[in-house]
């Protein structure tokens, strides 16, 4: 069985088909999810979900790449993170892709709202769902600083080097990987699927974004993250269930789940 450590169902496209969406789940043998949040305007919607249905969880935090979303606070993270589907701090991160004209000291207010979620981690002993683009030095360093390693977490859809990957390993992170992997020109992403410990390994979606070969270009779905484990095997030379096994055991671990019977 698989999980979807990382998706956005409460978004346009899949929100509005949850039962299909949890149909298809069931048929592709994906048993949980985490509905990751993005900002705070949409977070109702994330735990309305997590709260109907017993196999999905929730995180609170805004994306970095939200430059117009209400800004956090700590103390008001802390708080939305005590709800008991909460199992997250973030996505939190850096993005510098889209400077549009901008230099990287303009993207201080980025760098500043991360360094909240670490500090909100801190607080609370979730672990953190951290996106970096463009920006792995600064992502890097940040979490260096804040130490973001005593609570631990995830680099998710992970698309750096394995030099990147290993920094953050260091770090106490998992690595996430999600549909890019089976594309033919990630030969970065695949060095680190190959390379990176068994046991600090996630996979995802990040759906309704990336789907994986063979329905690139299409609209993603948690379901869909079968396609990415099965692909890490075929590149690790693994069984198919020692991969799903260990991923889901390293979800329920990481994001200190109570594992169903």
């Amino acid at each position: 069985m698989f999980v979807d450590s990382h998706c956005h169902i409460n978004f346009e496209g899949l929100g509005d088909r949850l039962p299909d969406v949890f149909d298809n789940m069931r048929a592709h043998s994906v048993t949980h999810a985490l509905c990751v949040s993005v900002d705070l305007e949409t977070l109702p919607s994330v735990l309305a979900i997590a709260e109907r249905y017993e196999n999905v969880y929730a995180s609170v935090g805004v994306h970095p790449d939200h430059e117009d979303a209400k800004e956090p606070s700590v103390a008001e993270l802390a708080e939305l993170a005590s709800h008991p589907k909460v199992c997250a701090i973030g996505e939190t991160g850096l993005d510098y892709y889209r400077l549009e004209g901008r230099s990287i000291a303009d993207m201080e207010w980025q760098r500043e709202r991360f360094r909240t979620h670490i500090r909100a981690a801190h607080a609370t002993g979730k672990p953190l769902i951290i996106h970096t683009r463009s920006s792995s030095e600064d992502t890097l360093r940040i979490m260096a600083e804040e130490r973001a390693g005593v609570p631990g977490g995830v680099m998710h859809c992970f698309t750096e080097t394995w030099e990147v990957a290993q920094a953050a390993l260091a770090q106490n992170f998992h690595i996430s990987l999600s549909g890019i992997v089976t594309f033919k020109k990630a030969t970065d992403v695949q060095e680190v699927a190959q390379r990176v410990p068994l046991e600090r390994l996630l996979i995802e979606t990040d759906s309704p974004y990336l789907a994986p070969v063979p329905y690139r270009g299409k609209p993603n779905e948690p379901a869909y993250v079968s396609y990415v484990g099965r692909f890490i095997a075929q590149l690790r030379e693994q069984p198919e269930e020692t991969v799903a096994q260990a991923t889901t055991e390293n979800f329920f671990r990481l994001f200190k789940i109570a594992r169903p019977a």
